[in-house]
């Protein structure tokens, strides 16, 4: 079986980890997979993908192009793709009313043949009985607990200090740092302890187990979210987790201790949670959920090939 990815490319290192890590779960499934990364900002930018994308695939043949966000899907659908799918990752339907018609039309025109959604909140918000939920699954090769001590180290963090993690770039505005940074204000002066604040800006793939393992607790904010990785990367690695309940974050953690989700957006009470997951003092069993969960890299590999192979039925 030959899948093409097309996926955005304008990252500074390429094609998103997110989308190559499922396509290494793929390959390693024995799919051949290729990848086609679309380059512009904007609508515009990536309608100028259009005509290199169509000649690409007619030179090529595949089983399945999967497109990976809205935008890119836009591109494929005019570049007159057959056997389509979707995936769309969570800003797509957390947009406005008219960005989400948009998708509907396009996916009714051009007869796309599957929508895969990351958390139930995305379909409801998408309200299209087609679509399918497959959250990202997580390479429990990488992720996985290593010596705080020696992460602490490796990554140059004071190991007398409390470490949070904030996972995604603080100039993000819907990851909502300002957020985070009041309710750690809060916790600041209640434990009368130095605390740190570390981010992911700029900071290569390779490296991100290092910070879940390094970090005391990781802390998530967002505005929205799909089915995010950071969660899932940390409770593969072990450590507590703070977070709104946003995406399926609270879905992801349910009953696992050590591990709170926040259902207000007061920095006191995110401050309050915090001191309980600084108070729990040791790694999750996070690990053992994700994989009781099926979110593991090669259990979704099999849900995709399934998908794939649907569309020659």
């Amino acid at each position: 079986m030959k899948v093409l990815f097309v996926s955005s490319g304008n990252k500074l290192n390429g094609i998103n980890p997110i989308i190559l890590n499922q396509g290494n779960a793929l390959i390693h499934a024995g799919v051949e997979v290729e990848y086609y990364p679309i380059v512009g900002k904007g609508f515009l930018g990536y309608m100028k993908n259009i005509l290199p994308l169509r000649r690409y695939i007619r030179a090529n043949r595949f089983d399945a192009v999967h497109a990976h966000y809205s935008l890119t899907a836009f591109a494929v659908s005019l570049a007159r793709c057959k056997n389509l799918v979707v995936s769309l990752m969570g800003s797509d339907v957390k947009a406005s009313k008219k960005y989400k018609a948009v998708i509907k039309c396009f996916a009714f025109l051009f007869r796309w043949k599957t929508i895969i959604v990351k958390s139930q909140d995305m379909y409801n918000s998408l309200r299209m009985h087609k679509a399918v939920i497959i959250p990202n699954g997580v390479d429990l090769d990488r992720f996985k607990p290593l010596d705080k001590s020696d992460c602490l180290c490796k990554l140059g963090w004071d190991k007398n200090k409390v470490n949070i993690l904030f996972p995604a770039n603080p100039n993000r505005p819907e990851k909502d740092f300002a957020l985070a940074q009041r309710a750690v204000d809060v916790l600041t002066q209640q434990v009368g302890t130095p605390i740190d604040i570390h981010v992911f800006e700029n900071v290569p793939n390779d490296q991100t187990p290092y910070y879940y393992n390094a970090a005391d607790v990781v802390l998530m904010t967002s505005k929205w979210e799909g089915s995010p990785n950071a969660i899932k990367e940390a409770m593969a690695c072990g450590c507590p987790i703070v977070s709104v309940d946003v995406g399926d974050v609270a879905e992801r953690t349910a009953g696992l201790e050590g591990c709170f989700v926040s259902n207000s957006r007061d920095p006191k009470e995110l401050a309050d949670l915090l001191s309980r997951a600084l108070a729990y003092g040791k790694r999750t069993d996070g690990r053992k959920l994700i994989v009781n969960s099926g979110l593991t890299n090669d259990l979704v590999a099999q849900k995709l090939i399934q998908i794939y192979q649907n569309l020659k039925k």
